[in-house]
Parts: C-alpha cells; structure tokens; sequence
C-alpha cells in the first residue's frame, strides 16, 4: 500500500525512541489527568491493550482486570514495559498490530493514543480486527488527541496519510501517521459502521466506549416476532 514506508518510519520511530517515550507523561499534567480516568472507565475481564508502548496505562489496567494481554510492535518500548509491570496477570506480545490478529477474546480491547497512528485506508480493517477481538457484551475503550493537539505537532503535507514529523534527541527525524480525529465525526463513521459509541473531549483528548455491531443474523435471531 502507498502508506507502506510512511508506517515503516514510524515503526523505527518508537524503536529508536524507546529511552524518550516516557518523557511527555512526566513534563505535562494533563496526560497524569488523562491516566487517573482509566479508574473511571469500564475495564473488566479479560483485557486487550493495542500499542501498549512503555506500559504506563498497563498497571492500571491490570488493577482492574483479571488478565492483560498487551501489544507492541517495538521490543525496546515492551521492555521498558515489563520492568514497570509486575503484575502476574500480565503478558506481552510483540507483533505488527497491521498484521497480527487476536488468537482469542477479550471482554474489553483499551488502546490509548493509537489510533491517530492508523492511517484512514485501514481504519475499516482495524475495527473489524477489535470487533472480532471481542466477547459478547465487550467493550473497546480508548483514548487519543483532538484536533486541538495539533498546535504540538509540526504536520506534514503531501503525504500518503496525515502526518507529522517528529524529532529524537540525537537529531534523527522521522515520519509518522498522525491523524487528528474530531469526536462527530469520529461518532459518526462509528456509528455508521453498526457500532453503539459515546466519545467526549477532554482537553486536548478525547475518550471513547464502543461496542461493535452484532454478528451477522444474531439480530433477525433476536428480533420479537411480530
């Protein structure tokens, strides 16, 4: 595909990264703000974190859930993960969440701050992929930037997907999908594709629960008879 390259940086990206991932979570209180919520959100059972990074939702989820699965494309990033969760209910896996695929189901799939990384021509695969990552009357939970959080980003033109460019502290730049979701519209591709979705600005973020649509037939199934 034409984004091929585009997410191959930014794979390198948070490979190379890895020792300064953790660095906005420690300068800006709003993202401390944003990790107190998870105590507020429905994370139960068994539990399926996307672009799990460093791990500093991880812990949280695992005070809350009676497993964690959690995903990283980056064996730098699920390091760093592992010495910050000690919670025996915890397991890493490192995969390309563009092809890998949940071998079982979760009561609930959380990923924070991934899905700006995903570029709109696999935005439709990627929600097929949650919806059938999840149990009957599973939730996904997640949570990212507004389009206010762009005035932080230097954005790109002529790309292959929206994106930004992003510096490390040895002068090395790379590129990486960065799409700014407004909360309607989002609620409202959403809601199009069969899936039951409240999402809500905080600050520069926004926070999001969704259910995916029924499988095929389960609603002629369930329908009253007239």
């Amino acid at each position: 595909m034409d984004d091929d390259a585009l997410l191959a940086e930014q794979m390198a990206y948070y490979r190379a990264g890895a020792s300064e991932y953790d660095r906005p979570y420690a300068e800006r209180e709003a993202l401390q703000r944003l990790l107190a919520v998870v105590d507020d959100l429905p994370i139960t059972g068994d539990v399926l974190e996307l672009a799990c990074g460093t791990g500093q939702w991880t812990p949280r989820l695992a005070t809350r859930a009676r497993s964690v699965t959690a995903v990283d494309v980056a064996a730098d990033v699920l390091a760093l993960a592992r010495a910050r969760t000690a919670s025996p209910t915890v397991q890493f896996l490192e995969a390309d969440l563009f092809e890998w695929q949940p071998p079982r189901r979760y009561d609930t799939v959380f990923f924070a701050f991934w899905l700006s990384h995903v570029p709109p021509t696999r935005l439709l695969d990627f929600w097929n992929t949650v919806a059938t990552a999840l149990a009957p009357g599973g939730k996904a939970v997640f949570i990212d930037d507004g389009p206010t959080a762009a005035a932080e980003e230097e954005v790109l033109a002529n790309q292959p997907a929206p994106a930004a460019l992003r510096r490390l502290d040895d002068g090395s730049q790379y590129r990486i999908v960065k799409v700014f979701h407004e909360v309607r519209t989002l609620t409202d591709d959403l809601t199009a594709l069969g899936w039951s979705v409240r999402i809500w600005p905080m600050g520069w973020n926004f926070i999001g629960i969704a259910e995916p649509p029924p499988p095929p037939g389960q609603e002629a199934a369930t329908a009253p008879a007239s």
